[in-house]
C-alpha cells in the first residue's frame, strides 16, 4: 500500500460568536487551502481543536470536508481519543464518509506502556480498510511516544499502516524508524509533523502536515517543492523564514494562529475554550512581528 499525500495541511476550524462551527466559513478555508498547494487534508487536527469538539461534530467536519474538496485532494481523519473503542468507531465513520486516510497519536491522558499501545494502534487500524497512520507527538503526549520497535510490530499485524507523521523532532529516532521499516514494508512513509522538513527531508521524509499554512502558503510551498527536489541548501533559508513565523505564533498556540490568520484577512473566529483568544496587546505585537517577516508581503490575503 503506497502512501503519497506529499504536502498535506492542516486547516483551522471557524466558531461562530455563539462558539458553534460556522460550516460556511469551513467551507471558504477549505477551498483556500486546495488553492493554495495542498495535496491532502487532514482533519481536524489538533490546531483545528479535534478535542474540544463533540464526537457528533468531528464526524461532520470529516464528512463535510470530503464533500467540499469533491475529490479535489484527499481527506485524511485525524480520529485520536482516550478510548480506543471510540476512536475505532471514528476510523469508521471517516472511512464511510470518504477519507482516504486515518489517523491517530497515542490515547489522550493516558499513557499506556508499549504493549498497551500497540493494541490500540491496531484496533483503529483494523477498523478500516484504507491507510492508517500514526502521528508522533511526545511534546503534546505527556511524553507517550513511538518507537522503531512499535511500528514493526504494527507492520506485521496491519497491512494498511501506512506511515508516521512525527513532531518529535528526533532525528535519530527517523533514521532508525526509515532504515527498519524500509525493510518490512518499502513503501512505508515518514511525514514531518512540522514546517522544519529540511532535516526530515535529508532522511527520506516524503511529506509534511502543516499548520502554518493558513498562513504563509506561498512559502509552506516552496519549501516543500525544495525539499522535494533535494535543493536542501535553498530549502534551508526558506525553512529559517518559516521556522521565525513558528516563533512568533507558538507560544499563543491556537488563539495566536487564529489571530496570525485574522491578520491575514482570513478570520475564523476565536478558539473554544478552555482555549483563550489573544488579548488586544499580545495581538497587536504578534500582527505587528508578522508584518516584520520579509516574505509575508508575497503571501495571499483574504479568501
Amino acid at each position: 500500500m503506497v502512501f503519497e499525500l506529499g504536502l498535506v495541511h492542516a486547516p483551522l476550524t471557524p466558531f461562530a460568536d455563539d462558539r458553534s462551527i460556522d460550516f460556511a466559513r469551513y467551507g471558504r478555508v477549505i477551498d483556500f487551502h486546495l488553492r493554495h498547494g495542498a495535496q491532502a487534508l487532514a482533519v481536524p487536527m489538533h490546531v483545528g481543536e479535534s478535542v474540544s469538539l463533540a464526537d457528533d461534530e468531528r464526524r461532520a467536519l470529516i464528512g463535510y470536508a470530503v464533500q467540499q474538496a469533491q475529490k479535489r485532494a484527499p481527506i485524511i481523519a485525524h480520529v485520536s481519543d482516550a478510548g480506543t473503542g471510540i476512536a475505532a468507531a471514528l476510523a469508521r465513520a471517516a472511512q464511510a464518509a470518504g477519507a482516504a486516510a486515518v489517523m491517530a497519536t497515542t490515547p489522550y491522558y493516558w499513557t499506556p506502556p508499549p504493549a498497551m499501545l500497540i493494541e490500540h494502534f491496531v484496533a483503529i487500524g483494523a477498523a478500516v480498510d484504507i491507510p492508517f497512520l500514526v502521528f508522533n507527538a511526545p511534546d503534546d503526549m505527556a511524553g507517550n511516544k513511538i518507537n522503531a520497535t512499535i511500528a514493526l510490530k504494527l507492520i506485521e499485524r496491519l497491512p494498511n499502516f501506512a506511515g508516521v507523521v512525527d513532531c518529535s523532532l528526533d532525528w535519530q529516532f527517523m533514521i532508525e524508524l526509515l532504515s527498519e521499516t524500509a525493510r518490512a514494508r518499502p513503501a512505508f512513509a515518514l511525514l514531518s509533523g512540522t514546517e522544519l522538513l529540511v532535516s526530515a527531508s535529508a532522511i527520506g521524509a516524503r511529506g509534511m502536515v502543516s499548520a502554518l499554512s493558513i498562513v504563509a502558503p506561498t512559502l509552506v510551498r516552496r519549501l516543500f517543492e525544495l525539499c522535494q527536489q533535494q535543493e536542501l541548501f535553498a530549502a534551508r533559508a526558506v525553512q529559517e523564514e518559516l521556522a521565525a513565523l513558528r516563533q512568533i505564533v507558538k507560544p499563543g498556540g491556537v488563539g495566536a494562529l487564529k489571530a496570525a490568520a485574522r491578520a491575514m484577512g482570513r478570520h475564523c473566529g476565536h478558539p473554544r475554550p478552555p482555549l483563550v483568544p489573544l488579548d488586544a496587546t499580545a495581538e497587536k505585537a504578534l500582527v505587528a512581528a508578522i508584518a516584520a517577516l520579509p516574505t509575508v508581503g508575497s503571501e495571499p490575503r483574504g479568501w
